[in-house]
């Protein structure tokens, strides 16, 4: 899900002749969005720094390393006891230090969420008709705003779900410590503008692990965390939706980087205790009717 808007920051600001051959990016991620600017920065021969923090995946690290991503890792939490300020601060720090280094900022890069006017785009043209509402995980707001964009500016009737993480402070709760990486933020990004969403769901941890497990379960679908928060949005406001309703849920990643955290029952026992209960059982799949179209970006 972040590799358009990476490579849309990058190419972006190649065009503009703010990054050069010689230019360093730096930037602060959790996982996706690295991942996604390696990419771009390993096609366009760039050197790419990435501020990570120690609830990055092993597998993340290994992806962005493989990519040739250079490792900047943040070890001190920041005073509300996450990491995100932290790393913003050593982005900062970087951008003193070395010489020709560009931060493209993925939390107020206009260029974030202009790249899901496009995923929307698709998602109409793929299903034949508006969606009646939309769920989409929110961390930089990118995503979310994107999609809100595209729907207002083309009079679509699509009401959008933002899903965001317990402990997170984009729509205004109270800090407090989160596991789940990507998914909900300790500062509420620039990106972020009153009206984004038509209703915000906030899901826990333990919930975005649990629709995690319960999308194997039931789709053979093994997705990553903020996908498992985005299926436990659905489940709680489902009573309120028409039976005949067109809901589109964006999936933003697979679950093979979280096989080391939500797909390790060693760690769901040490986090949150004996809880396999949640999602073991019978599969669900007979009683309901899904759709699904996939796409590769």
């Amino acid at each position: 899900m972040k590799d358009r808007p990476a490579l849309k920051m990058v190419q972006d600001a190649l065009d503009r002749g703010i990054v050069g051959p010689d230019t360093v990016i730096v930037e602060s991620s959790s996982g996706n969005m690295g991942i996604g600017l390696a990419q771009a920065c390993r096609y366009f021969n760039l050197r790419f720094i990435c501020v990570v923090d120690p609830k990055t995946t092993a597998q993340n690290l290994t992806l962005l390393r493989a990519y040739g991503a250079e490792i900047d890792l943040v070890t001190e939490p920041d005073a509300a006891g996450g990491f995100l300020k932290s790393r913003l601060n050593r982005v900062n720090e970087l951008l003193r230090l070395i010489e020709n280094c560009y931060w493209p900022n993925q939390y107020s890069s206009p260029q974030n969420s202009l790249a899901h006017h496009v995923t929307m785009s698709e998602i109409v043209r793929d299903l034949g008709q508006p969606a009646d509402y939309l769920f989409a995980a929110t961390s930089t707001c990118g995503t979310v705003r994107g999609c809100s964009e595209y729907v207002r500016q083309n009079n679509l009737p699509t009401k959008i779900f933002a899903v965001d993480a317990v402990g997170s402070v984009i729509f205004g709760h109270p800090p407090a410590g989160r596991l789940i990486p990507g998914h909900g933020a300790a500062i509420r990004p620039p990106l972020f503008q009153t009206g984004i969403a038509d209703e915000c769901v906030h899901i826990s941890d333990l919930e975005s692990v649990t629709g995690c497990r319960r999308l194997v379960r039931d789709e053979a679908l093994l997705m990553g965390g903020s996908s498992g928060a985005v299926i436990s949005a659905v489940e709680k406001v489902k009573h309120r939706i028409p039976d005949d309703a067109v809901c589109v849920a964006i999936l933003a990643d697979r679950g093979e980087r979280y096989l080391d955290t939500i797909y390790s029952d060693d760690w769901v026992l040490n986090h949150f205790g004996e809880v396999s209960h949640l999602w073991r059982g019978p599969s669900r799949s007979n009683s309901t009717t899904t759709t699904a179209i996939s796409r590769t970006a």
